[in-house]
This record gives structure tokens, C-alpha cells and sequence, in this order.
């Protein structure tokens, strides 16, 4: 899955740093990323590769995170495209880089970006919000209210019964691949509650032994994914939530398409079944 990068070391602990010229950084533009325009791989530029033309780049630019020995900052200064060599591609190719360190470094800078871009002011009383230099928080001075990074829990369920696997296809979306059932958690409710709530909801079935698999932060949409297995529990026929999915479908294990990645717990879930790699 995209946060899967060993042998390299994903470091999010905060730190109040200053950039050096050796530094990345990243910057974006609405949905797109700042990488070298030659390069079929992801290549974010370092602030040396800016100094001519933006030398005091690195006195604003804000620490992110660290992999391994090398530090990203972010940057909000627009433009950067003037540059000779770079330019700004869309965050769609963090789901096709192959080297996973890569785009995790990327959306989960962009995840931080939109937070940042979202909470220039403060919710409960309107003044600006500052940036602490103790912790990844953004604070009030005017009437002391915090916020810290949005992260929403949100499950995938792959329902099964026997040899079945139900795959569903998501309506109105640009992702047109198979998917399982997902949605996000509601106030009071348990992750096992929200199982059984969604599948209810999406394609009108029941389910029992509801069995966790494993969790994925996943950037792209500020949520902490928890997979689940759960098995049908009586009548299989599907009634659709049809403003949530163009299509449900039961498939025989032997007739599911292999994974093209494993980039997802999607995926990864959907693969494992399909090879007998997960014991239910």
C-alpha cells in the first residue's frame, strides 16, 4: 500500500526547522504537485534549485515531515512554474509512481497543504490562526481555539459468502475501477457499527463474523481507512443505493481480475481474497 516504503522511514514527529539549501520542498496549486517536467518519476525540486531565481524561498517555507535523511518543507508561493525545467502535474500520478516514498511524500504534503489552506481562520470567532512551533497545530490567539490535522475514519468492507466476493462500482466518480463497500463513521457509532450500517445502506444485505483486517492512512481524502472481511449473513440479493453506486455484483473467486497494484487497501483486500492470503 502507498505508505508501505520500507526499507525508508517515514518521520512525522514535528520539528521547528529552518530549510537549507540541500532541502525539498513542495508545492501545489489546487490539485496539482511542482515536479521536474523531464522526469517520468516524481522529482521534487530542492530550494538549490531555486536560488537563483527565488533566494529567499526557504525563509517562509514551513517543515513537513522527513524520509529517511531528507527533510520536506512546504511552500505557498505561487508561480513556480516560471522556472525552467519544472512544472506543475496532477495529483492523479501519486496513484501511478511505482516507488511508494515518492507519492506518499506527495499527498501526504498535499494533505497538509489543505489543512493549512483550510484553517487560515479561526472557525469559532473569525480572527487569523497562527502556526505553534511546538507541535503540527494551528492555534487562536484571539479566543485560544486549536485544531490540529483532519483525519476521519472511514471503513472498506469486503463482503463475502463462500467462493463470492461482492465488488461494487462507485457512481459519478472518476474512478471507474471495482471497489467494496466504504463510508465514513458517524458520531457515536463503533467501526463494526459503521460495517454493518454501510453495506445495509449501499446494497441492502446483512452481515455477520466481521473479522478486521488492517488499517491504511489514506491522504488523498484526510481518513485513516479500516478494512474489514464480513460474511453474508442471509439473502443475497443486492438493492442498490443508487446515488452511491452505478454497480453491485457477486464474483466467483477464481473470475476476480488481478490486482494491477496494491496502492489501496481496496486492492490489497480485494487481492488477498482473491489469492487465498487471508485466512476466514
Amino acid at each position: 500500500m502507498i505508505q508501505d516504503i520500507e526499507p525508508r522511514k517515514f518521520n512525522n514527529s514535528f520539528e521547528n526547522k529552518k530549510a537549507k539549501p540541500q532541502d525539498l520542498f513542495l508545492s501545489y496549486s489546487g490539485d496539482t504537485v511542482l515536479v521536474r517536467e523531464d522526469k517520468e518519476k516524481l522529482w521534487y525540486p530542492s530550494f538549490l534549485d531555486f536560488q537563483t531565481e527565488y533566494p529567499d524561498l526557504m525563509d517562509s517555507a514551513s517543515f513537513l515531515f522527513s524520509i529517511d535523511d531528507i527533510n520536506y518543507f512546504l511552500v505557498e508561493e505561487q508561480g513556480l512554474d516560471s522556472v525552467d525545467g519544472w512544472g506543475y502535474s496532477t495529483i492523479a500520478r501519486f496513484r501511478t509512481e511505482t516507488k511508494y516514498w515518492r507519492s506518499f511524500a506527495g499527498v501526504v504534503g498535499w494533505q497538509l497543504n489543505r489543512w493549512y489552506a483550510n484553517h487560515r481562520f479561526c472557525s469559532r470567532c473569525g480572527k487569523p490562526m497562527k502556526r505553534s512551533d511546538k507541535e503540527r497545530m494551528l492555534y487562536c490567539e484571539e479566543c485560544g481555539f486549536q485544531t490540529y490535522p483532519t483525519i476521519s475514519p472511514c471503513v472498506i468492507v469486503a463482503v463475502h459468502d463462500g467462493e463470492r466476493l461482492l465488488l461494487t462500482k462507485y457512481a459519478g466518480r472518476a474512478y471507474k475501477n471495482y471497489a467494496l463497500i466504504a463510508g465514513f463513521t458517524e458520531i457515536g457509532e463503533s467501526l463494526e457499527q459503521t460495517v454493518s450500517r454501510e453495506v445495509k445502506e449501499e446494497v441492502g444485505l446483512r452481515v455477520k463474523n466481521i473479522k478486521f483486517y488492517k488499517s491504511q492512512p489514506w491522504p488523498f481524502t484526510d481518513t485513516l481507512l479500516a478494512g474489514f472481511y464480513a460474511e453474508l449473513d442471509g439473502d443475497d440479493t443486492i438493492t442498490l443505493q443508487e446515488d452511491e453506486l452505478s454497480l453491485g455484483v457477486w464474483v466467483n473467486r477464481e473470475e476476480l481480475p488481478p490486482a494491477e497494484s496494491t496502492i489501496s487497501l481496496t486492492s490489497e483486500m480485494q487481492e488477498a481474497f482473491r489469492t487465498r492470503s487471508v485466512d476466514l
